[in-house]
């Protein structure tokens, strides 16, 4: 472990080294590059550099222990020592954590698409549960949330609804919520008091940049239409939506929200470029999909991940096992404790493999 971590340390240095070299400095796209590597590895460096301080403390604890000739300080010694014993303990459970290998996708923006599946209108009801739900998550992060496109029900709720999320890190926690959401409890529209359960899919992509995946211009049919609903004149009479078409694969994107025809097709290409990208990925794993399956936040769409219990008051998610009486809560977008949970066991999964 300790010569993974001197060899970070090497290359945090050399990284530190070019960006003060001016030719790289008037390179705006390998300047870029090489600042967001040295502040992926800053963290590890930092806790790495404060490891070696606590052991090279010990050391000369131990030895003023063995020579020294005054037992008060001797006695100094040997308290100092003990805490600093514990405090290398923490450091052996952090760093092995911090030297996994990273997700690359961690840092980027999401698109998050939420639909209705099993249970008609109670469905799309849920479905706009679980939007108010990230996007008060995502408020207490100090996200933005955007909407890119959305199918309303008359009686609240939606059929479907996609929308972005712009924040440090977004993808990193928000990974973990790709897959079925099962909800339990009585509809309003249930005259009997039955409780039903309904189901909704959310699936979480991370943003693909211009640069992670190319998209020919030739392979794309796009036509403007007049945005329907609320809006007034100008958004019905004006052919202000977009949607567009990648003819290859077949994927359609429309967006009608803004009232700019090309901030919709903005926001369209970058749900497009997201969309190509992860069907990309997912070809790609096909041969080994029965073992992400296994995998906390494997994104598959079809998993049912977790279950919202409205008559107990009860949210488990099924990956973990973990079980929380905070229903009120979690909706309002309390979601840390389970995304913690989640992440605790991906890292500790990973950990034993490396094992």
């Amino acid at each position: 472990m300790l010569e993974k971590l001197q060899r970070v340390e090497d290359k945090f240095r050399e990284i530190e080294s070019q960006l003060g070299d001016p030719s790289i400095i008037a390179d705006v796209e390998r300047f870029t590059k090489l600042t967001r590597e040295l502040a992926a590895l800053e963290p590890i460096v930092k806790k790495f550099r404060e490891y070696k301080k606590i052991l090279a403390q010990i050391d000369e604890d131990k030895n003023l222990l063995e020579t020294a000739g005054d037992e008060e300080l001797k006695n100094l010694a040997a308290e100092e020592l003990d805490e600093l014993k514990k405090s290398k303990s923490e450091f052996d459970k952090e760093l092995p954590i911090l030297l996994l290998p990273k997700d690359p996708n961690d840092e980027k923006n999401v698109i998050v698409e939420i639909r209705g599946g099993v249970g008609g209108d109670e469905a799309a009801l849920f479905a706009g549960d679980l939007f108010r739900m990230y996007t008060r998550y995502a408020e207490n992060q100090g996200w933005k949330v955007d909407i890119v496109d959305s199918n309303p029900t008359t009686i609240g709720g939606f059929k479907e609804i996609s929308f972005t999320i712009d924040g440090a890190a977004a993808y990193s926690k928000m990974k973990y919520e790709s897959g079925t959401h099962r909800v339990q409890r009585v509809p309003v529209t249930e005259s009997s008091g039955r409780i039903h359960t309904s189901a909704v899919t959310v699936a979480v992509l991370p943003e693909a940049e211009e640069v992670d995946v190319e998209i020919n211009p030739n392979d794309l049919r796009i036509d403007t239409y007049c945005a329907s609903g609320a809006g007034g004149q100008y958004v019905n009479r004006t052919e202000t939506a977009i949607r567009i078409t990648h003819l290859p694969s077949g994927i359609v994107v429309q967006c009608q929200d803004e009232k700019s025809q090309l901030k919709n097709k903005e926001k369209a290409m970058r749900v497009l470029r997201a969309r190509v990208r992860d069907l990309a990925v997912r070809e790609q794993n096909e041969a080994i999909a029965a073992d992400r399956k296994n995998q906390v936040g494997s994104g598959d769409r079809s998993e049912r991940i977790r279950t919202y219990n409205f008559p107990q008051g009860r949210v488990t998610d099924h990956r973990i096992g973990l079980t929380l009486h905070k229903l009120d809560a979690i909706l309002n977008g309390d979601l840390d404790e389970i995304i913690s949970a989640l992440i605790t066991a991906d890292q500790t999964k990973k950990l034993s493999e490396q094992n």
